[in-house]
């Protein structure tokens, strides 16, 4: 941009709606204007200096441009230096100061009052030439030019400064044919750069003549390579490259949301933590979320084997009840310890008492993938039952859904990196053998994710939660949950318990004599002992009955009362008794003597038999026996026995002082009897410690 003249003066030339005018007169806010026909205008004075084609032709005085610093960086000292002696001197040409400061005094023969602009030029021409510069009066007029045009910019080499594409100099025919390989690369696997090489020659030699077109050299090429495919990774992770060329090329939008539930998205991606199925099979499970854009709660989170339709539905409606405080769980993880607002819901749902520090969101609108869970019918008539819009994001397209794509990564590193069986984002970064290392079962990681989502996520600062006014201080999830329902009178209505329990998935089952079987698990009550063995006289037939459970909580099921109204309540028969005095190491050790007996599926009875008979058997120590030896594999069965019997023990001691047992109830311990082939060995047997008092306490926190 041109340097604008500091006074406009009668008389000027100036060129305006592409003809050069002289100014006329000037009168308040309007200028008249007479050009070289002699035909006048009058035109506002503010029109005329915001014009596009507006230049002051005449030699009026002018201000300098603007000095932009930026322009020097990453400029050779020499290179910057020398701009910088050429700004000093073309400034006290145009100004009469070597800077812009108001308080030096102008010089007499650069003051532009007195002398023209060629009498100044020809002074500053003198004055380098004396001080040893050979400067010709081309160069420095040429200099003040691009000075007045450009600024500090124009006052730089040329040769000095970097392109901004980085192949301003190469053959354009070479950077087209390198710009349609790097674009064509997006879903193709990674190769070196040798081999782009080789399909860049071939597609010059294809569009072009043989040898046409010469190549650069081999460093050139890989210049222009690195400067053509910048941000797309090119030469690095393929993922990394399919995932970035999923982007829109256009401007990233974004949703503002005013009150919870308006917008929450749901997904889902695999947990990098090896775990242990129903089955006794270890294996990854699959990590489903929803999460609410306006206060980032972790409305609900759940890990199944692989994620279907039923799963997606019943995301929905943990999100909208009230989330329950486990047994073991501290006092500090209530609602009622927490930010949240306690006393409106309270006077609502009487659960809310009971309630962990989650708040209960209704969904309006969820959005999601097209994932076969997310699109399918049970999933779609769910969001119809409840009230809720449905919004599928544009096929394939990622960052429709942004949030909890980050989300969901957060929590499978966050919360898995510590976890036992934990495989990493990739196989490079993954250890040996994570399945050997895998302990928890998908149940019992399902509530460590639970209490770790109200004790770490909800009370954890984010990044995206910060107040406009107070930008420097990020809010936790709770906090702007309880900022947002001040701003917005957003009071949830949770669903009812039996609402809750319609939604569940459905079986119809046989009350037999020890209760109803659901997924090999049996659950009984007292309150169905009238209907062991009775016909319900609904469903298909008439004889069974009604059975809902939740997938994520293996704890209890809930049978319809046919011959009433409401739900039994049947909890799990071992919820109680499999805990204690099994803990997670001796029901583990059960599996793999059931696995080595080639039992390919064992039931939760079996399990429990062979957990009781290896305590027994441990507690007795090594039975009297013939005078053999025994084989190495058998003395390393009974030592990983022994050792996982003394691991529970020590794991089920109190974690609090209590008074000691009576000595009249405690079982005298039994001397084990030295077996000869372990003495022959030098092997000192472990001291059987007899079973200890079941402690609920410190059970329920272990367990739960």
């Amino acid at each position: 941009m041109p340097a604008r003249p500091q006074l406009l003066s009668l008389g000027d030339r100036v060129r305006y709606d592409g003809r050069e005018h002289t100014v006329a007169a000037l009168h308040g806010t309007s200028v008249r204007l007479v050009d070289d026909a002699l035909a006048a205008c009058v035109v506002l004075l503010g029109n005329l200096l915001a014009s596009e084609g507006f230049t002051v032709l005449s030699s009026a005085p002018s201000r300098p441009p603007l000095p932009d610093a930026g322009v020097l960086e990453g400029l050779p000292e020499d290179a910057a230096e020398r701009a910088e002696w050429w700004r000093r001197h073309l400034t006290e040409l145009l100004t009469g100061r070597p800077d812009v400061d108001a308080r030096t005094p102008v010089k007499a023969e650069y003051d532009p009052a007195v002398n023209s602009l060629r009498q100044r030029e020809l002074a500053k021409l003198a004055e380098l030439r004396e001080a040893g510069e050979e400067v010709g009066l081309s160069t420095l007029r040429r200099m003040r030019s691009r000075f007045e045009r450009e600024g500090m910019a124009g006052l730089v080499d040329g040769r000095q400064r970097k392109p901004a594409t980085g192949t301003s100099r190469a053959d354009q025919r070479v950077v087209e044919a390198i710009e349609k390989i790097v674009s064509s690369r997006t879903d193709e696997p990674t190769v070196s750069a040798q081999v782009l090489r080789r399909k860049v020659e071939r597609l010059l030699a294809a569009e072009h003549d043989t040898g046409a077109v010469p190549m650069p050299s081999r460093a050139t090429f890989y210049r222009l390579v690195e400067a053509v495919s910048t941000g797309q990774h090119l030469l690095g992770s393929a993922r990394t490259r399919r995932s970035l060329g999923k982007q829109p090329k256009r401007m990233f939008g974004q949703l503002t949301t005013a009150r919870p539930g308006e917008v929450m998205e749901i997904d889902t991606t695999p947990l990098d933590v090896m775990v242990v199925h129903d089955d006794g099979t270890v294996d990854r499970c699959e990590l489903t979320g929803l999460v609410d854009l306006a206060t980032r709660t972790l409305a609900a989170v759940v890990l199944r084997p692989s994620t279907k339709a039923v799963d997606a539905a019943l995301l929905l409606a943990r999100a909208m009840a009230p989330e329950v405080v486990r047994p073991g769980w501290s006092d500090a993880l209530r609602m009622s310890r927490s930010v949240l607002p306690y006393a409106s819901p309270l006077t609502l749902d009487e659960r809310m008492a009971k309630a962990a520090a989650k708040p209960v969101i209704v969904p309006e609108m969820v959005v999601s993938d097209r994932g076969k869970a997310f699109v399918s019918d049970n999933f779609c008539n769910a969001c119809r039952h409840l009230g809720i819009s449905f919004q599928p994001v544009h096929p394939d397209t990622p960052t429709d859904k942004p949030h909890i794509e980050r989300t969901l990564g957060s929590v499978a590193t966050m919360f898995g990196q510590d976890l036992p069986g934990y495989t990493g984002r990739s196989a490079e970064m993954r250890g040996r053998d994570p399945s050997a290392r895998a302990v928890w079962s998908i149940h019992e990681l399902q509530e460590l994710l639970q209490e770790w989502v109200v004790s770490t996520w909800q009370v954890r600062p984010h990044g995206g939660l910060r107040d406009p006014l107070m930008p420097d201080r990020p809010l936790s999830p709770n906090e702007k949950y309880a900022a947002l329902v001040a701003a917005a009178g957003y009071v949830p209505v949770a669903l009812s318990p039996e609402e809750y329990i319609q939604l569940m998935p459905r079986e119809w089952r046989v009350i037999g004599p020890g209760g109803v079987r659901i997924n090999n698990r049996t659950y009984d009550s007292r309150d169905l002992v009238p209907f062991r063995r009775q016909p319900s006289g609904a469903g298909p037939d008439g004889r069974l009955w009604e059975v809902h459970y939740d997938p994520y909580d293996i704890s209890c099921v809930w049978v319809r009362n046919h011959r009433g109204t409401g739900w039994i309540t049947a909890t799990w028969r071992h919820l109680r008794t499999s805990p204690v005095p099994m803990g997670e190491l001796v029901f583990d050790r059960a599996r793999q003597v059931l696995a080595e007996r080639e039992r390919r599926k064992p039931d939760e009875e079996a399990v429990a038999q062979t957990a009781a008979e290896l305590l027994d058997r441990a507690a007795d120590g090594p039975e009297e026996r013939p005078a053999r030896r025994r084989t190495s594999t058998g003395r390393a069965a009974e030592r990983r026995d022994r050792k996982v019997v003394g691991r529970t023990r020590a794991a089920s001691q109190p974690g609090w002082p209590r008074p000691e047992t009576p000595a009249a109830s405690q079982a005298l311990p039994a001397e084990p009897a030295q077996d000869s082939d372990a003495a022959d060995e030098g092997e000192e047997l472990a001291k059987v410690v007899p079973l200890g008092i079941f402690d609920a306490r410190e059970e329920a926190k272990r367990w739960w």
